[in-house]
């Protein structure tokens, strides 16, 4: 099993919040402070210049950002040598249901875990959401082909049959 953390800001509706159910079920560890999120983790950032794939299964930990735009334009990217966006997808939850790109916290997670080859611990993850197992039916095709991609570069290819 692969740690998770998550960088909370509160800037969200708390009942809505995906993050505060994985904490409450015991499978994350929310950080309030930026200070906090280990060096070592690869960092979930829509922003990130490289895409996520399975060359980036030697990560440690898993961190998402569960914050307002605003905060991630202030974040000080430089103190984390992994970054990585999420290769396209589609949300399954109730919010941006049939949106691509609007993952909710606990679905970007469960994608990364997925592609890093712990498609038990995504489903495990998922499982705390009502909507969960869709997510998985919704994205079933594009994340057994990013799962068996060698590298970014071949996810980004397989991410064109999507868009």
């Amino acid at each position: 099993m692969i740690p998770l953390y998550a960088f909370r800001d509160n800037s969200c509706d708390p009942r809505k919040c995906t993050v505060k159910r994985l904490e409450r079920s015991g499978l994350i560890r929310v950080l309030s402070k930026l200070s906090r999120i280990p060096r070592n983790t690869l960092l979930l950032d829509p922003t990130a210049e490289q895409a996520l794939s399975p060359a980036d299964r030697i990560a440690r930990s898993i961190t998402a950002l569960d914050c307002s735009w605003e905060v991630l334009d202030a974040i000080p990217y430089g103190s984390w040598r992994r970054r990585r966006a999420l290769p396209f997808l589609v949300a399954a939850n109730p919010v941006n249901f049939g949106r691509p790109w609007r993952l909710s916290s606990v679905e970007a997670l469960a994608a990364a875990l997925y592609i890093l080859g712990e498609p038990e611990q995504a489903v495990q993850i998922l499982e705390s959401v009502p909507w969960g197992r869709r997510f998985l039916e919704l994205n079933e095709e594009p994340l057994d082909l990013y799962s068996a991609a060698k590298d970014s570069l071949e996810v980004v290819h397989i991410q064109g049959f999507y868009l």
